[in-house]
């Protein structure tokens, strides 16, 4: 049986925006640890090319102050940067032509900073009756509190927030779906911690599985010395 729900992402119907995950930009972020904030936005990516999702990559001012792309995030999309100079990427029209292209209503975001590169465009694109998302542990901001404004006001204005890994379960959404399960379940053993161990644990001791380790351990039974 497949549902259909205008509320629920699915593989067809959402385009992913990643906004300026740069070196300069993460630099300021206090309200996420900088290497989750990196793990969970690979994780999003990793989740975009799973699905067959198109996604859209955009920097600002790289050479001048911004820095390149996270190379991680680079080498998973595998695609070029637009760059910008406007804090409001709706404003720029190579990213707005390529937004209106796509076909897409859901518009996933990420990115840095929350309250300005991300809320501008949500802002704009909610004017505009696209449905907005915003994958708020794969954002940042300069403050707990500045986070804590850019989502309330975000989601006061119709924006719906989400996590990377709600966004990847969301998109899967039965393990019956073979074409995605594995890489999917792949995703979680890697960037999802305790979910991610009591998979493999799962594969390994109860379903019987090759462990997924290259180098795998060598099982050995300790038996107690007889007095």
């Amino acid at each position: 049986m497949t549902f259909h729900s205008k509320h629920l992402l699915t593989p067809e119907n959402s385009l992913f925006i990643f906004v300026d995950q740069q070196p300069q930009m993460a630099f300021s972020v206090r309200s996420i640890d900088a290497q989750l904030l990196k793990n969970n936005t690979i994780a999003m990516a990793k989740t975009a090319a799973c699905f067959n999702i198109p996604s859209i990559l955009t920097s600002i001012e790289s050479e001048n102050f911004s820095g390149y792309i996270w190379p991680e995030l680079l080498d998973v999309l595998q695609q070029d940067t637009f760059e910008r100079t406007t804090m409001n990427l709706w404003e720029d029209n190579d990213v707005h032509t390529a937004i209106k292209k796509s076909g897409r209503k859901k518009l996933v975001f990420s990115g840095l900073w929350t309250g300005v590169c991300i809320n501008l465009p949500a802002l704009s694109a909610l004017e505009a009756d696209y449905d907005v998302y915003i994958v708020g542990d794969a954002c940042g901001e300069v403050s707990p509190e500045a986070q804590y404004a850019a989502m309330t006001r975000a989601e006061q204005a119709g924006a719906a927030p989400i996590t990377s890994l709600q966004l990847l379960l969301e998109l899967q959404r039965d393990w019956a779906r073979k074409e995605s399960s594995d890489e999917a379940l792949s995703i979680i053993q890697e960037h999802y911690g305790s979910y991610g161990m009591g998979v493999d644990y799962a594969a390994t001791h109860v379903h019987k599985h090759a462990q997924r380790a290259h180098f795998s351990q060598i099982p050995h039974t300790i038996y107690a010395k007889s007095a």
